[in-house]
């Protein structure tokens, strides 16, 4: 990934009245990265991708393309496109002149259109013949992909997503991902992503940045936000995961303060009366045979068992009404019953302290 910024925002904030929308947001975009803004709803991920795309101007701040400033430059003066859920495409024309589109308004000649189109069309998997077809006689991953092309055809310097993929079906999502991942590295381009899927974050990003009350709380690449988050609203939104508060005792010693969380000699760097969150994910909490031993144990009751294709994933009950949740590979279940009284563990070096303000 080019380490060079392309897009920056610096100290945006846009406000809808009384309600602010994005809270000073400071961000660096590099040149050819695929970067992914997610966040639950509500968190500012639309206004957001609006403002770079230049469909709406920040109350303050500024935004930088390449240097230059162009934080009041409207969307038709910008070298970038934007790829709708919606898509936009033009119902009553063909996909060859859905993805000539930006062309003829810049003027080019029908021939070097056609040619331009007819390489879109090879460059997203769609046969030349589909060149004169009607592209609301396309399924809805080809009109997906007509969409792009015609975003290509522009030429622009930067792609802008708006949840592109949320109204397909799973099995074509997951295929789409993979072509868009694809598309990427062939033409590129940078890619800036907005989404609500945590999935699509991770399957095809460079970087995720997680956005919470129109701030962004994190950013990384995925292994960074899911093994090391910075605080226990993003470690619960980058998946299944156990938290359990805990206390220092001295000399890096601890003890849960919620359930009977049994440390053994492994210490944490956390001072005596020092109060964090220690967080393990389902992966590496084992269930523990008579005698195994484990930097953290705890005591549970066997609950439910839920087939996840090649992944089985364990609810353990434990004293105080909590669960915690345990994830195997299926090859490996877990021989036990529901009901079944279980000790379960896992080691510091598989866990994450979680020190919040």
């Amino acid at each position: 990934m080019a380490s060079q910024t392309v897009l920056r925002l610096e100290g945006v904030t846009k406000r809808f009245g009384s309600f602010t929308a994005l809270d000073s947001i400071t961000l660096d975009i590099a040149d050819g990265e695929f970067l992914t803004i997610v966040g639950p709803s509500g968190s500012g991920k639309t206004t957001m991708i609006r403002l770079l795309a230049g469909m709406d101007a920040p109350s303050s701040g500024e935004i930088y393309l390449s240097g230059n400033r162009i934080t009041h430059l409207p969307a038709n003066k910008r070298p970038t496109c934007m790829v709708f859920q919606s898509l936009a495409l033009f119902p009553h024309r063909t996909v060859g002149q859905n993805i000539e589109f930006p062309l003829k308004i810049r003027g080019l000649d029908r021939a070097a259109r056609r040619a331009r189109a007819m390489e879109l069309l090879q460059l997203l998997r769609l046969p030349a013949g589909y060149y004169g077809k009607g592209v609301m006689q396309c399924s809805g991953g080809e009109r997906q992909r007509v969409a792009l092309a015609r975003a290509l055809a522009f030429d622009p310097e930067i792609l802008f997503f708006d949840e592109p993929l949320s109204a397909l079906d799973y099995r074509l999502r997951k295929t789409l991902e993979k072509e868009l991942r694809a598309l990427h590295r062939q033409t590129g381009k940078t890619f800036v992503y907005i989404t609500h899927s945590l999935e699509e974050a991770m399957a095809m990003s460079d970087r995720i940045a997680i956005m919470r009350s129109g701030r962004i709380v994190q950013t990384g690449t995925a292994a960074e936000i899911y093994n090391t988050p910075k605080d226990r609203f993003v470690a619960e939104f980058m998946g299944e995961v156990n938290l359990f508060p805990v206390e220092g005792t001295g000399g890096g010693h601890f003890k849960g303060l919620a359930e009977p969380l049994q440390a053994g000699t492994a210490t944490l760097a956390l001072d005596a009366a020092a109060r964090a969150t220690l967080m393990v994910r389902p992966e590496f909490v084992r269930f523990l045979a008579p005698g195994e031993m484990a930097d953290c144990s705890l005591e549970g009751e066997l609950h439910n068992e839920f087939a996840l294709g090649s992944r089985v994933q364990y609810e353990v009950g434990l004293p105080g009404g909590r669960a915690l949740t345990v994830e195997k590979l299926a090859e490996a279940r877990f021989d036990g019953n529901y009901g079944d009284h279980v000790t379960l563990g896992f080691d510091l070096a598989h866990s994450h302290l979680i020190r919040e303000a």
